[in-house]
């Protein structure tokens, strides 16, 4: 089971880790420019919304889950599998949507659909070219290798349409549903399972803004603070992942992770730790260990903020502390428990189960272990 995890793990990190820089590059953005983030509090007067909307939105819903496809199909069968791959991933961008029993809607970033039909489409591509290999008549190569390409876009842009896209949105209404029947059943620490879980699958703004913000909301009308604000937005555990990662990971996840630690904690980008969890999925142990922690800490100290944070950065959570001096000191313990529970789990499970080590410049050979399991498959340029 070990040896599954650490090549399951391995064959994530191969499509996330090459990544990594596009994420911290949208997560700074994302700190700077939205209308709550760093410059929308100085004098500058540009339209931060539109600002948003036309490069924050587009980044994390296009960009990013068509980068993470392209690299697995190029995983499978080189650029060609690569390029069909991201081909791919819009049919699965366009077919995911969800409404949760709160009525809430939404369409969040496919990055888990990405990371299915990338490979998948670089493994058809491979078997397109080697089936045509030798009945491709002599000077019609580039005829046969660019129409063979289009016609299995079309095909898997609309299995990515049809099929993936609404799975990805069954999941999505799914965890949603869950983490507010766990809260309606007033098992609230327990909530944290399928919110960490529902977050490293980039449906954290599902969560937060479709069931837990409305909640919060009432709440704060009978009590003026709500722990709801709290589950999803807390920094806390992200940064003992990310400490945990900085001491005991490897290669280009220990070199990120101080950077990551900064627009996560500070600047309020949760997303930029989700990809480190995808990498080695036993990670999410951590997260739940750290929210768990945090959420019966603040069960504890009745702790609970005014308003929802956004961004969930330590210095949002500071401005909506409420006046109880109780309740303030419940918030900070429970955001530095979180860290500690999930930096302490984390160091555990990277030593039992340690992330590949590999930098930006070789991941196809970093994977090459992965992939080499998988029947069928051929790492291109290989002699296997």
């Amino acid at each position: 089971m070990r040896e599954r995890l650490q090549k399951f793990g391995g064959w994530l990190a191969g499509m996330v880790i090459p990544n990594i820089g596009a994420f911290i590059a949208w997560g700074l953005i994302t700190a700077l420019f939205i209308p709550t983030g760093w410059l929308a509090k100085t004098s500058l007067g540009w339209d931060w919304g539109l600002i948003t909307g036309n490069i924050v939105g587009p980044m994390i819903k296009y960009l990013l889950p068509l980068l993470i496809a392209y690299t697995g199909g190029k995983m499978v069968h080189g650029h060609r599998g690569g390029v069909l791959g991201a081909v791919a991933a819009m049919g699965v961008i366009g077919g995911a949507s969800f409404e949760l029993s709160s009525g809430a809607t939404g369409d969040p970033p496919q990055f888990l659909g990405a990371m299915l039909i990338g490979p998948l489409a670089g493994w058809v591509m491979k078997q397109i070219d080697t089936w045509l290999e030798d009945r491709t008549p002599a000077g019609f190569e580039m005829l046969y290798n660019n129409f063979s390409q289009g016609i299995a876009g079309v095909l898997m842009t609309m299995t990515g349409y049809v099929v993936i896209g609404p799975v990805m949105s069954a999941v999505a209404q799914a965890f949603g549903n869950l983490v507010e029947g766990i809260t309606d059943a007033g098992l609230l620490p327990l909530a944290d399972i399928p919110i960490e879980v529902g977050k490293v699958l980039f449906l954290n703004n599902a969560i937060n803004h479709g069931v837990l913000t409305p909640l919060g909301t009432a709440d704060v009308g009978e009590t003026g603070r709500s722990i709801y604000f709290m589950l999803e937005s807390n920094p806390g555990p992200g940064l003992g992942l990310l400490l945990a990662y900085w001491l005991a990971g490897k290669g280009l996840a220990k070199l990120s992770a101080p950077g990551s630690i900064i627009i996560h904690f500070l600047g309020g980008t949760h997303e930029v730790y989700f990809p480190y969890v995808l990498m080695n999925p036993v990670m999410i142990g951590a997260m739940w260990a750290g929210g768990i922690a945090a959420d019966l800490t603040f069960v504890t100290f009745d702790a609970g903020l005014v308003g929802p944070p956004s961004p969930g950065s330590i210095f949002a959570y500071l401005s909506l502390l409420p006046s109880s001096g109780g309740a303030v000191a419940g918030v900070l313990l429970g955001v530095a428990v979180g860290a500690l529970a999930a930096f302490f789990v984390g160091v555990v499970l990277l030593r039992m189960f340690p992330v590949k080590e590999m930098k930006d410049t070789d991941a196809d050979a970093a994977i090459g272990d992965a992939v080499a399991h998988v029947p069928g498959l051929v790492i291109p340029g290989s002699a296997t």
